[in-house]
């Protein structure tokens, strides 16, 4: 887990940390979980803990991978319907595995590519490297609220980051 953000990090250093450090939160908020309670919908619309972590991964690859080029994994879903969906076929497994691909791939383009380089969005927009990290960053941390929350209401579990354990015990 990523502890915190170089205090006198590059901006890109900096910005991939602190995308990092969410990244793991997000997995930090299924451990000790079962599988149903990771699938159970817990708001009207249907959110649940693998849907955001599918809907994370998903939007991974299209952000750093597709916007600049670089390879992307054929989806198996819809991802402009289903990215947030768990279908009975999908594992948690599988879901873990794709988001960790999805983490990896982005990593490498990350690496790659200078911040002021653009590509091109889904959409159609002229985007940077910049632009993409600082946008990836609101939307993974986003989401762990969500996951926040969500967990809150499944166990009653709480806390934006782990905690070291306390030294001595």
């Amino acid at each position: 887990m990523s502890s915190h953000v170089p205090y006198t990090g590059s901006e890109k250093e900096s910005l991939h940390a602190a995308l990092d450090r969410h990244r793991d939160v997000v997995l930090w908020k299924l451990e000790g979980l079962d599988d149903e309670q990771l699938r159970r919908p817990m708001t009207p619309t249907g959110t649940n803990l693998l849907g955001l972590v599918k809907h994370l991964a998903t939007v991974e690859y299209g952000w750093f991978c597709a916007s600049f080029g670089y390879e992307v994994e054929k989806l198996w879903f819809d991802s402009a319907t289903e990215d947030m969906t768990i279908a009975p076929d999908e594992t948690t497994a599988g879901i873990l595995a794709f988001y960790e691909r999805a983490r990896a791939a982005a990593d490498r383009a990350i690496e790659k590519t200078d911040l002021d380089m653009t590509g091109t969005s889904w959409n159609g927009r002229t985007v940077s490297m910049r632009w993409v990290l600082i946008h990836m960053l609101e939307d993974v941390v986003r989401h762990a609220g969500h996951m926040d929350i969500v967990r809150e209401l499944l166990d009653g579990s709480t806390g934006d980051h782990p905690r070291p354990a306390p030294s001595g015990t």
